[in-house]
């Protein structure tokens, strides 16, 4: 299997599943700018635009995988996508939901390849999938998509790719 294998699977099922919540939907591709791989210092606030950055100037610090019940500073959750790591905000997604997220928080523990997930109040049933340059929105959450998601983007950061 080549590094890419699981980036075509995923996108294969994202456009020929049958199942009809995964076919609708889209990930997009926010590509970084010349700057996004630039340490600014720890404490520093950086406006990326977006609650849900997939890439820009960020601290030197990063979050560490795990499943966590407080925000965390997006500085460092930006960090955290540069070292391959996947980023799920949650909110209200129920208990199966969070079940499964902490499972893959378990599961993937290394600073390369790991699971942040964090709450973002407001999003309600709503689940944000990041990667570097990457992110899934799903409208309530949807495990299959989820999984196809971290599959694909999961160690592919710029910093420390490990697949």
């Amino acid at each position: 299997m080549t590094r890419w294998t699981p980036l075509l699977l995923f996108m294969m099922c994202v456009t020929a599943c049958a199942h009809p919540s995964v076919t609708r939907q889209t990930i997009e591709t926010i590509p970084a700018a010349a700057d996004a791989r630039t340490h600014i210092p720890p404490a520093a606030f950086y406006d990326y635009g977006t609650p849900f950055p997939t890439s820009g100037p960020h601290s030197p610090r990063w979050t560490e995988t795990g499943f966590y019940s407080e925000p965390q500073r997006p500085t460092e959750l930006v960090h955290a996508l540069e070292h391959g790591n996947i980023v799920i905000y949650y909110d209200q997604s129920g208990t199966p939901a969070l079940q499964q997220l902490k499972g893959w928080a378990d599961e993937h523990q290394g600073q390369w390849d790991g699971v942040v997930v964090v709450p973002s109040p407001g999003l309600k049933e709503r689940v944000v999938l990041t990667a570097w340059e990457k992110r899934l929105q799903l409208k309530q959450f949807d495990a299959a998509a989820a999984a196809a998601f971290l599959d694909a983007f999961r160690g592919r950061g710029p910093e420390g790719a490990m697949r």
